[in-house]
């Protein structure tokens, strides 16, 4: 019998894939979808407050009116320096109350007294900026102050003299998305508002327009 001769195929590199190589990886992540939400404090800015501003203080142009530039959120934690577990859980708390992730702060220069070692971290911070900047301001002012027990209103005298506001929290439990449960101490953090305003009472009245509840 004769045999039969089998046919070899030629071998090559195999077509790539129209999806990219990506597979059905790609089928399950489906399109991304950009959201066209825009922060309630923004629009109301635009339609209310800038308004007014130009109203109240004549400004010739509305480029002139003052408005918020950065929100910067900074939190000491030097008492807890050698535990990193309590650092990683007092940054994360940072980062769900701001919704962005905070940057760890580190000494500059080593100090004996206090145990405190050059390049050691000593705290963190978050600088707020966009929508996020108005979405923290408006929860700050609609939710979280409200909240302070026995609540009087902010001090409208912590200005420092170029628009700019600065206010301290006592307690991280007045935002409601850290639960007290979870909650491994009592931590506060300290709150620089930014604005484009050339005089404190320009920046002062911008922030009452948005909200800002000052006593004085």
């Amino acid at each position: 019998m004769d045999e039969k001769k089998e046919e070899k195929k030629p071998q090559g590199k195999p077509a790539p894939a129209k999806d990219g190589g990506k597979g059905k990886a790609a089928e399950k992540s489906g399109p991304v979808v950009k959201s066209d939400r825009k922060p309630r404090l923004k629009l109301r800015y635009t339609a209310e407050v800038l308004p007014a501003l130009v109203k109240k203080f004549s400004f010739a142009n509305v480029n002139e009116a003052p408005k918020l530039e950065k929100i910067a959120l900074n939190m000491r934690l030097g008492d807890i320096k050698d535990n990193t577990k309590s650092m990683n859980l007092a940054v994360e708390e940072l980062r769900i109350i701001s919704g962005q992730k905070p940057v760890l702060t580190k000494a500059k220069q080593s100090l004996s007294n206090w145990k405190i070692r050059e390049g050691m971290p000593i705290g963190a911070k978050v600088t707020l900026r966009g929508d996020r900047m108005y979405d923290f301001f408006d929860k700050l002012v609609s939710i979280g102050l409200p909240r302070v027990r026995d609540f009087k209103g902010v001090p409208g005298k912590s200005f420092d003299g170029r628009g700019n506001y600065s206010l301290g929290i006592k307690e991280q439990l007045i935002f409601p998305e850290i639960s007290y449960d979870q909650v491994e101490k009592v931590r506060g953090f300290d709150i620089c508002i930014t604005t484009s305003a050339r005089t404190d009472e320009h920046a002062k009245e911008l922030l009452r327009l948005m909200g800002m509840p000052f006593k004085n």
